[in-house]
């Protein structure tokens, strides 16, 4: 199981995430932040939870390449 989350609030829009994992990621056409797909929100805490270890690899190179550190990669 991968459990991702996004603090979506403090996103700049650099778009490193959708690059790096654009299964998991879009940039949002209304406020330039970037979109957890599939996720639910949860006081700012926007987290998806995903049986695919396959996407594992892509989320932690998103996670590393953003520049605010606001996406948090775990695999349990």
């Amino acid at each position: 199981m991968v459990v991702v989350t996004l603090q979506r609030e403090k996103c700049i829009g650099c778009n490193y995430c959708v690059e790096m994992a654009p299964g998991q990621f879009r940039m949002s056409k209304k406020d330039g932040k970037s979109v957890l797909l599939h996720s639910s929100n949860k006081k700012g805490f926007h987290t998806m939870k995903s049986p695919d270890d396959f996407i594992l690899d892509d989320c932690q190179k998103a996670s590393k390449a953003c520049p605010v550190h606001i996406i948090d990669v775990k695999k349990i």
